[in-house]
């Protein structure tokens, strides 16, 4: 059996997503990592999940999702005594807001023993997040085990930061992301994470001071693009004019496009391209896992940029 190249690990939620203008809530798919794996795996790369997830209904819409996806979930736990979380996206003035029901999650429980030591020794990537490390002390920890399995084993370390303050104080969260970041291969914080972490609002500064533990920087900056930055070289990549109605999962797809791009064997610089244009597709439609754009309307957005 072949293991897959890229693992994602984190909490998968249901997502109820308000429909614009209505009290209607259409249901779908979110959580992250678990948003991050479907894309890789919808630009074709080899991709499994790793976490806990309810004997109930919203788990086997999840197991679903995975298997109509390509994403292997032979590293998801099954948890009868605890559920799959929940959360509810609505639409306003400021863009999306999010309320979230996860206490007590199967994800939650997570513990270093569950841990999949051989099949994150066998990948060549292991994706993680802030929220991956917030929802629970044991899920932290597991985390942690789970990053230095896979520094021992050489496999590269992909870290988003995913700042969500209702599930820890701030001060926290910057020491356990900066410890995290400091084991990374690749760093993808969003500027409004970064500016909340650090104090740091210019994108420069940002980098630079990621870049003292990471080496490379991939730093989402929502309507005006991306950077890449190395130790060596900074790239500031454009944004893409879209017709944006929903942002939920945007930083996600770029993950999870990036990855598979670089596993697929493109440069950085390419690979962070193609990542920024999949994030601006994914803000076309509703939902975090229903817009996330296939290989074909991807290039043909970065055609249409370079005419």
């Amino acid at each position: 059996m072949t293991m897959p190249a890229l693992l994602c690990m984190g909490e998968p939620m249901q997502e109820f997503n308000q429909q614009p203008g209505t009290e209607t809530f259409l249901r779908g798919h979110g959580g992250d990592t678990s948003n991050a794996a479907v894309a890789a795996a919808r630009q074709g790369a080899s991709v499994g999940y790793i976490t806990a997830i309810g004997q109930d209904a919203p788990g086997e819409s999840f197991l679903q999702l995975w298997a109509r996806e390509g994403v292997d979930s032979t590293t998801v736990k099954r948890d009868p005594s605890a559920p799959t979380a929940v959360y509810f996206v609505t639409h306003g003035p400021q863009g999306h807001s999010f309320s979230f029901h996860r206490a007590g999650s199967a994800a939650s429980r997570y513990a270093p023993a569950d841990v999949p030591e051989a099949a994150i020794r066998a990948a060549r990537v292991l994706h993680l997040s802030g929220i991956s490390q917030a929802i629970s002390a044991s899920a932290c920890d597991a985390c942690f085990h789970a990053m230095h399995i896979a520094r021992e084993a050489g496999v590269a370390i992909s870290y988003d930061t995913n700042l969500r303050l209702k599930l820890w104080p701030r001060a926290r969260a910057a020491a356990v992301m900066q410890a995290a970041i400091g084991m990374a291969d690749f760093c993808l914080p969003s500027l409004d994470d970064a500016s909340a972490l650090t104090g740091l609002e210019d994108p420069d500064a940002v980098a630079d001071f990621y870049l003292k533990l990471c080496p490379v920087v991939l730093l989402k900056l929502g309507r005006d693009g991306a950077m890449l930055a190395t130790r060596g070289t900074r790239l500031r990549i454009a944004p893409h004019q879209v017709q944006a109605v929903d942002a939920t999962g945007a930083g996600d797809t770029f993950a999870g496009s990036f990855l598979a791009r670089h596993l697929a064997g493109d440069t950085l610089e390419a690979a962070a391209r193609y990542a920024n244009a999949a994030a601006a597709l994914s803000t076309t439609g509703y939902g975090a896992v229903a817009p996330i754009p296939r290989p074909a309307d991807i290039a043909a957005l970065l055609r249409r940029s370079m005419s």
